[in-house]
């Protein structure tokens, strides 16, 4: 048997008409933005489905603008994202794409670049009443929602990384609610996604770092 709760019958506290068009899309870039070093410079929101129709009447642009900037979904600043956003210098744009049709309809690819150069791409899908996942990491397939406490480790699909990344969280008390792995391809770049019931410890991320074939930690808190 299944179960819902209340706020998936009366939805989360946002800005916006739509829980799914707003709210969700906020999310996502909310997500996104965690999962690259600051200040950014340059945005892009690739859209398809019902969000490359309706982007702009549904306010799915303000907040996906004001969650990159890190607005919760409840911020009265997303109404005037576009502002912001123009004051802070940050260059932005939405690129509807109509021609893409095997995708969830409320997905959005969000194309990141920092001031340090370093590019990000994460590919997020709006499943109603607020609720998201994220699908895509430099076009590596992943699956998270973002409700839990997540650390991200990007690695070389060698043999004892994942080893390490268990052995760090289990020695600081971290209990692993689920843990993932997703690759590019046997020996390349993949990804491994743990998520927790309660929060990580302060500094958790530099002693994952410490093993040669990692090369970033991200860690993304609700």
């Amino acid at each position: 048997m299944s179960y819902i709760s209340v706020f998936d019958v009366i939805g989360p506290n946002m800005v916006g008409p739509s829980s799914s068009h707003t709210a969700g899309a906020s999310v996502i870039a909310f997500l996104a933005h965690k999962m690259i070093a600051p200040p950014l410079v340059r945005v892009s929101f690739t859209l398809y489905g019902s969000f490359a129709k309706t982007y702009r009447g549904h306010g799915t642009d303000r907040a996906l603008l004001g969650g990159i900037m890190g607005f919760g979904t409840d911020d009265l600043r997303i109404r005037d994202s576009f502002q912001i956003a123009d004051e802070r210098g940050l260059a932005y744009q939405f690129i509807p794409c109509e021609t893409e049709t095997e995708v969830h309809p409320n997905t959005v690819d969000i194309r990141m670049e920092n001031a340090s150069g370093q590019v990000m791409v994460v590919r997020g899908e709006s499943l109603g009443g607020g609720k998201v996942r994220i699908t895509r990491i430099n076009g590596v397939e992943v699956d998270f929602t973002g409700d839990y406490s997540t650390v991200i480790v990007i690695q070389q699909d060698k043999p004892g990384v994942v080893a390490h990344i268990t052995k760090v969280l289990s020695d600081r008390g971290v209990n692993i609610a689920f843990m993932r792995l997703f690759r590019e391809s046997k020996g390349l770049t993949a990804y491994t996604i743990v998520e927790t019931d309660g929060h990580f410890p302060e500094g958790i991320a530099q002693p994952l770092r410490d093993n040669p074939n990692v090369h970033d930690v991200m860690i993304l808190e609700p």
